[in-house]
C-alpha cells in the first residue's frame, strides 16, 4: 500500500497527501491568522527600531537596548519567513500562499531598510569606547558578534560612499542578471534524439540526462547541439562575464582589499591560503584523476575519451527498489557510528514530521533543509524509490542535525553557522552512508555501483568545482592587470586548464574550450571552492568517525553554530583547513575506492 502511493504521488493534490509524509508547519503557526498577527508584530517592530537612530553609540546600555531589540525582530521575522515560503513551496498553484511568499520578501526589503543604521553606527564607535562597552556584563556574551562585524571596518567606508554603493547595487549586478535571462530564457538550441528515437528540442536538463546515455551517439549529438549555441554567443557571455569580473574588482579596490578573492573570502574570515593550499593540493593530485579517465577510458572501449564520455556511468543501473520507510532503516543504520544521541534526533525528525516526503501536484522540486531558530529544521522531498533519494534523505537530514545542535546550544545571535561550513555536515552523513552501503553488500555489481556514484561525485566536486576555482582565479587576475578577457582570451585558458586536470586520455575536443561561457557560478564571486573543500573535508570527518574517535568532536562542531571563526569551528572536529593534510586524507579515500573499482572492473 505504502510503496504504491509512493508512485502515483506526482499527481496527487495536496489535499490528498497522507498527514504523516507532510511537515507539521502548525510547530510555527497554529494558523494562518496566527501567521497575519505575527506578520503585523514584525512591522510594528521594524518601525519601532528607528526610535535607536543616532544613539547606539551614546552608551553600553544604548548599545544593548539597539542590538537586542534588531535581534528581537530579525528573529520574530525568520518564523514568518520560513512558514510563509513552505507553505508556498508544498503547493505553488495556491494563490493565498503566493501571496504570503511575495508579502514576506517585501517584509525583508523593509526590515533590512529598518536595520541598515545598526552597523555604521557600532563601527563609528572609536575602538576604545567600544571596548570598555563591550566589557559590561550583559555585553560581554556579544564580543564574537562585535569582533566579526569590527573586522569590516577597514573596508567600510564613509556613509555616504556607503549609500552610493548600495544604490548601486542593481547595476553591479546586472551582468549576473543578463547571463542569467541569456543562459535560462533567450539561448535555444537545436534538436537532438532521445532514447526513444524521437526529435525533441535540446534543453540543459535533457542535456544532463543525454550525457548518461550509453550511446554514444546520442552523447556526441548533444554536446555538438549544445556547445554549437554557446559558441555562436561567445562574444556576448565574454562581455558579460567580463563586465562581472570587473565590477568585482572595482568594488575590492574601493574597499580597500587586495584582490577580488581577499574580499570575497573576508565574509566568512577564511584565509586565501586555504583557497591556495586547496588548488595546490588537488594540482598534486590530478594523476589520480587521470587514473580514473583511463579507467573510463578502457571499460568504454574507446580510443580517445570525449568531454560528452565523462558522464556516462561505467557500471549499469542496479535494482534497488527503496520505499521510503525502508530508506529510514538505512538512514537510522548508516548513521549509528555518530552516536545514539545524534540517532534519536534523526528519529525525531520522522516522528515528529519534520519532512514533507512525497510529490503533489504544485509542490516545489528538488530538495531542501529549512527553518529558523525558533521552528523545526523542515525537510522537503519529492521521494522517489531508489538510492539517489536515500542519498538525498541522508544530506538533508545532515544539515537538519547540524540546524538543531546549534539551536539547541548556542543562543540566537550564534544560532546559526557560516556557508563555509554549511555542506561539510550534510555531505559527512552521504560518506557514512557510502561506507554503510560498503560494509553491509558483498555483491560486486552493487558494489561497483556505489563506488562509481561516489568517485564521479568526488570528480565533480573536489575536481571539478576546483578546476573553476583556478579558472575564476585567473579571469580576475588577469582583468586587475589590464588583460582584455574576450572570448578568445578565456577559451584558450580554459582549454588549456581543462587538459590539464583530465589528463592525457582526454581527447581535447575544441568545444569544451567555451564551457566557462555556460557556468552561471563564476558569476557568484569565489564561491565555488567551497564546495571543493566542503567535499574533502568530509570526505575525512567519515574516515575519522569510522575509523577512530572523532564521533563526538564532529558533534563539537556541529553545536558550535556561529559561535567562533569558521576555520576554529571544524578545528575542533579534528580538520585542520589551514593545512593540506585533511586533502590528503580525502584523496587517500578516493584512491582506495578508485583501486577496488579498478579490481572489481576488470574481472
Amino acid at each position: 500500500m505504502f510503496r504504491t502511493f509512493i508512485i502515483m504521488a506526482q499527481q496527487i493534490l495536496r489535499s490528498e497527501v497522507p498527514e504523516n509524509l507532510t511537515w507539521d508547519l502548525t510547530t510555527i503557526f497554529e494558523s494562518d491568522d496566527a501567521f497575519e498577527a505575527a506578520f503585523k508584530s514584525v512591522q510594528s517592530a521594524a518601525k519601532q527600531l528607528s526610535q535607536y537612530i543616532g544613539h547606539v553609540g551614546e552608551s553600553a546600555t544604548a548599545l544593548l537596548a539597539a542590538l537586542e531589540a534588531d535581534l528581537a525582530a530579525e528573529r520574530e521575522f525568520e518564523k514568518v519567513y520560513v512558514y510563509a515560503h513552505q507553505i508556498f513551496d508544498q503547493d505553488t498553484t495556491n494563490p493565498k500562499y503566493a501571496a504570503y511568499n511575495a508579502q514576506v520578501q517585501s517584509l525583508y526589503a523593509e526590515l533590512s531598510a529598518a536595520t541598515s543604521f545598526f552597523q555604521p553606527e557600532v563601527l563609528a564607535i572609536p575602538d576604545e569606547t567600544l571596548a570598555k562597552y563591550l566589557a559590561t556584563d550583559k555585553l560581554t556574551k556579544y564580543q564574537h558578534f562585535f569582533d566579526v562585524l569590527l573586522a569590516q571596518k577597514p573596508h567600510t567606508l564613509p556613509a555616504d560612499q556607503e549609500a552610493l554603493l548600495a544604490g548601486a547595487s542593481d547595476i553591479f549586478g546586472a551582468s549576473e542578471q543578463t547571463f542569467g535571462a541569456l543562459d535560462n530564457s533567450d539561448i535555444t538550441f537545436g534538436n537532438v534524439h532521445t532514447e526513444a528515437g524521437e526529435v525533441v528540442p535540446l534543453t540543459n536538463g535533457l542535456y544532463s540526462l543525454l550525457l548518461e546515455s550509453q550511446n554514444r551517439d546520442l552523447r556526441q549529438e548533444a554536446f555538438t547541439t549544445l556547445y554549437d549555441s554557446y559558441i555562436g554567443l561567445q562574444n556576448t557571455f565574454a562581455s558579460t562575464l567580463s563586465a562581472h569580473v570587473k565590477g568585482h574588482n572595482f568594488l575590492a579596490k574601493t574597499r580597500h582589499y587586495d584582490s577580488a578573492r581577499q574580499a570575497a573570502v573576508s565574509g566568512n574570515n577564511i584565509p586565501e591560503s586555504v583557497f591556495q593550499t586547496l588548488t595546490t593540493t588537488v594540482d598534486e593530485n590530478l594523476p589520480l584523476l587521470h587514473r580514473f579517465v583511463a579507467l573510463r577510458k578502457k571499460i568504454l572501449g574507446v580510443d580517445d575519451v570525449h568531454s560528452y564520455d565523462l558522464y556516462v556511468p561505467l557500471v549499469d543501473e542496479i535494482d534497488f527498489d527503496v520505499t521510503y520507510e525502508k530508506a529510514q532503516q538505512i538512514v537510522l543504520s548508516a548513521l549509528a557510528p555518530l552516536g545514539a544521541d545524534y540517532v534519536a534526533i534523526v528519529q525525531k525528525a520522522f516522528d515528529e514530521r519534520w519532512i514533507d516526503v512525497v510529490e503533489n501536484k504544485g509542490k516545489r522540486t528538488g530538495a531542501y533543509s529549512s527553518g529558523a531558530y525558533d521552528t523545526k529544521p523542515f525537510i522537503l522531498l519529492n521521494w522517489q524509490n531508489n538510492l539517489n533519494n536515500v542519498y538525498t534523505l541522508v544530506h538533508e537530514m545532515g544539515h537538519s542535525v547540524h540546524s538543531y545542535l546549534t539551536r539547541h546550544n548556542q543562543e540566537y545571535h550564534y544560532g546559526d553557522y557560516p556557508i563555509f561550513l554549511a555542506e561539510i555536515a550534510s555531505t559527512t552523513n552521504e560518506g557514512l552512508l557510502t561506507d554503510y552501503l560498503l560494509e553491509t553488500n558483498s555483491d560486486p555489481k552493487f558494489r561497483a555501483y556505489v563506488l562509481n556514484q561516489y568517485l564521479d561525485g568526488f570528480k565533480g566536486t573536489v575536481f571539478r568545482q576546483t578546476q573553476f576555482a583556478e579558472f575564476e582565479q585567473w579571469i580576475h587576475e588577469q582583468s586587475a592587470n589590464g588583460t582584455a578577457l574576450t572570448a578568445e582570451v578565456m577559451s584558450d585558458y580554459y582549454g588549456e586548464l581543462n587538459q590539464k586536470f583530465y589528463g592525457p586520455d582526454l581527447f581535447p575536443d575544441e568545444a569544451i574550450a567555451y564551457e566557462w561561457s555556460r557556468i552561471p557560478h563564476f558569476y557568484y564571486n569565489f564561491y565555488v571552492y567551497q564546495y571543493a573543500t566542503g567535499e574533502a573535508a568530509a570526505t575525512t570527518l567519515a574516515d575519522r568517525i569510522l575509523n577512530g574517535n572523532g564521533a563526538q568532536d564532529y558533534k563539537n562542531y556541529l553545536k558550535s553554530g556561529n559561535s567562533d571563526y569558521a576555520l576554529n569551528i571544524i578545528q575542533k572536529a579534528g580538520v585542520d583547513m589551514s593545512q593540506a593534510e585533511y586533502l590528503k586524507q580525502a584523496f587517500a579515500v578516493f584512491e582506495t575506492r578508485l583501486s577496488e573499482l579498478e579490481t572489481l572492473l576488470s574481472k
